[in-house]
């Protein structure tokens, strides 16, 4: 199994059994990854997005795709689970595009910037403004979609982005990842500036779990692919402790069932991971039961026991990494 790790300036391809890394798509910036069976798709925020065919090694020559029809700033992509030639992409200026063929060809979905709420949205590093963060698509129906906007609104389709609706009762403003559970189809889980919520019916109404989680501004988020009440996320108490080292003070919590939120504190739970002062915020992937993937400013960091202890499986000074998928 390998690891993507998307960088400031290149994709690294990590094996996460021997620590080997290969660089690919160096001089680039890449914001966002997605992986189906077949290829690898890669966002830049400075050069459109890449798409690669899967070899026995790893992702193949990369190729821009359309870039007659897609932005230059990629920032979100999310495959449907049902359906893995469904992929929908975000951009900034925020925007959503549909593939139906497994991102070789693309469809502009209805602008968002007609939502009434529009002229609210703003990014604070560029006021003037705002991007689609994240993605989630319902696990049983591609056409169910859910956008969130950095920063501003959470935004759904029900019919493949024809149409949609903006900021359901409870949802968050400032969204940074969104995911669903296939044993859970109904649930949304987004994790956002402005705190941790969850929704149990297709993101139509939310609540706020937060019991236990004393960071507010929430950025990673993962899922154990066997248990959709095991949910990690990356925290801190605001965005310069969470993105800036010099003042980086980020943190990692688990939430099981019902229970309470848990900080990792590096003995009862996270021993081996780097929290807290000097680190800033992670980005998790769970490609696995019990398993956690944690990359932040030191390294890549690996758990086989739902976040007990960690291993490291590669160190890095990159800066702030921006995303991680596993294939």
């Amino acid at each position: 199994m390998d690891a993507l790790l998307a960088l400031d300036d290149r994709l690294l391809v990590v094996d996460l059994d021997t620590g080997e890394a290969t660089a690919l798509l160096e001089s680039h910036t890449p914001e966002c990854l997605a992986a189906t069976t077949e290829a690898v798709l890669v966002g830049t925020f400075d050069d459109g997005l890449w798409r690669a065919e899967r070899g026995d090694d790893g992702p193949e020559s990369f190729e821009r795709v359309a870039p007659e029809t897609l932005p230059e700033r990629v920032t979100a992509l999310a495959i449907a689970p049902s359906d893995p030639e469904v992929v929908s992409l975000g951009a900034e200026p925020s925007a959503v595009y549909r593939s139906d063929d497994g991102g070789e060809t693309w469809r502009a979905c209805a602008p968002l910037t007609d939502l009434p709420s529009a002229d609210e949205w703003s990014f604070p590093p560029r006021p003037d403004t705002h991007h689609v963060r994240t993605l989630a698509v319902h696990p049983e129906d591609p056409a169910r979609l859910s956008v969130g906007i950095e920063a501003g609104a959470l935004v759904r389709s029900e019919d493949g982005g024809r149409d949609w609706t903006e900021r359901p009762p409870g949802s968050r403003r400032d969204n940074h990842a969104l995911a669903t559970h296939p044993d859970a189809p109904d649930r949304v889980y987004a994790a956002a500036g402005d705190g941790y919520a969850e929704s149990h019916d297709a993101g139509a109404t939310w609540d706020h779990p937060t019991a236990g989680l004393e960071h507010g501004y929430v950025w990673g988020l993962a899922i154990d692919p066997a248990d959709p009440d095991r949910v990690y996320v990356s925290a801190a108490h605001g965005a310069y402790a969470a993105h800036r080292v010099a003042n980086a003070d980020a943190h990692v919590y688990r939430r099981e069932e019902d229970e309470a939120w848990q900080r990792f504190d590096g003995e009862t739970l996270g021993a081996g991971l780097p929290v807290g002062e000097g680190v800033c915020r992670a980005v998790l992937a769970a490609p696995a039961p019990d398993e956690l993937l944690a990359l932040n400013d030191r390294g890549l960091f690996r758990s086989t026991d739902a976040g007990a202890s960690f291993e490291q499986v590669l160190s890095g000074e990159w800066g702030v990494p921006r995303a991680i998928s596993v294939i």
